[in-house]
């Protein structure tokens, strides 16, 4: 059983983003409602008892920022992959005009290897970025968890897909989130052990403090790139 208090050590220097969030920090400068959208798999929608991360993510940025609404969407289905995902888009992210959306992909591409093209998931990534283009929002991909199911006989395949990510992160000038390399690095450097990121009787989907930590991480990344805010709450 995981440990969840064992310390959280959100390396800032693995999860740094590439780029500013102009347009969550100028709703956040004016102080009126705001709407993120995530999109994904199970990691997004959930699984067993864990609290999934929008809803954390939700409260976080709450306390960070008093005085706005900030609404965190949770559109994720589990089992899809960027596909499906893509074909949802028109209802469950374009239509909502949020101001960030946060898109998880890659690890049903994997752990679904007889399913999925790796080539064809990346550009079908590609397509989606390409049509937020259009719209006045910011934009974070999140790469793939770091859990026994991924691994072992599908690491290489694991590590190929978080490179094609990484490369249309870049391609289009989108933020990353890194989370295959931050939870990587909680094994290499932590005493983490992969079986302590993920749920009891489970290989692939994130434990009540891996899900935890990853939350604290991409808060501390998004505050970071929106940068200083009028009545924000001071980082500790």
């Amino acid at each position: 059983m995981t440990d969840t208090t064992r310390p959280c050590n959100i390396h800032p220097e693995i999860v740094a983003f590439q780029h500013g969030l102009p347009h969550l920090r100028l709703a956040l400068q004016r102080q009126r409602q705001i709407k993120i959208v995530a999109i994904g798999s199970s990691s997004v929608s959930g699984e067993g008892s864990v609290m999934p991360f929008p809803p954390r993510l939700e409260l976080a940025l709450r306390s960070r920022y008093p005085g706005r609404m900030i609404d965190v969407l949770n559109r994720g289905i589990g089992g899809q992959e960027a596909p499906e995902e893509l074909a949802r888009f028109e209802p469950d992210v374009l239509a909502e005009q949020a101001t960030l959306v946060i898109w998880q992909v890659g690890s049903n591409a994997i752990f679904h290897s007889d399913l999925y093209d790796l080539a064809a998931v990346a550009r079908t990534i590609a397509t989606g970025l390409s049509w937020l283009k259009g719209y006045a929002t910011d934009v974070i991909l999140m790469d793939l968890q770091f859990v026994p199911a991924l691994l072992g006989s599908k690491e290489s395949d694991s590590r190929h897909m978080v490179s094609l990510i990484s490369d249309v992160a870049r391609e289009a000038e989108v933020n990353l989130f890194r989370r295959f390399a931050l939870m990587e690095q909680w094994c290499l450097t932590d005493g983490a052990k992969p079986a302590d990121l993920v749920l009891d009787g489970d290989s692939l989907h994130m434990s009540e403090w891996a899900t935890q930590c990853v939350t604290a991480a991409l808060e501390a990344a998004i505050e970071r790139a929106v940068g200083p805010v009028p009545g924000a709450v001071p980082v500790v």
